[in-house]
């Protein structure tokens, strides 16, 4: 059950980074189809079900988020992975901030890899 549910999870991170990734690069050129009603629903929507996966994997581990340090990294990032999603997506005042943001929230999500992967919390930050 761990394999397929962890699989699942990874699955789900990468669709959602390249669904990131496509309306990054949509919002760069100015495209409508950032407005489409399932551009804007689907993420969500992917993104529900990766967090459900990772709930479930914390429990079937028997892993305490704010205990073990490398899960409590990725959920940091998470946030921030977030934050810096919004304002590229939707908050940012202007184009350059919304870009900035937009690449902040890849070296964020590279960042999480690397945690999850390594099972650091520093991940491939050199601490």
């Amino acid at each position: 059950m761990y394999q397929g549910i962890k699989h699942f999870h990874m699955l789900l991170a990468i669709v959602s980074v390249l669904g990131f990734m496509l309306r990054g690069v949509w919002m760069m050129s100015g495209s409508s189809l950032l407005q489409n009603r399932l551009v804007r629903i689907l993420p969500h929507v992917i993104d529900t079900l990766l967090l459900l996966t990772a709930l479930t994997l914390v429990v079937v581990l028997a892993q305490h988020a704010f205990v073990t340090g490398w899960i409590m990294a990725k959920v940091t990032g998470l946030v921030l992975y977030i934050g810096l999603g919004l304002v590229a997506l939707r908050l940012g005042p202007t184009k350059g901030i919304r870009i900035a943001a937009f690449f902040g929230a890849l070296v964020v999500f590279a960042w999480i890899m690397s945690v999850a992967f390594s099972k650091n919390p520093a991940g491939f930050l050199p601490l």
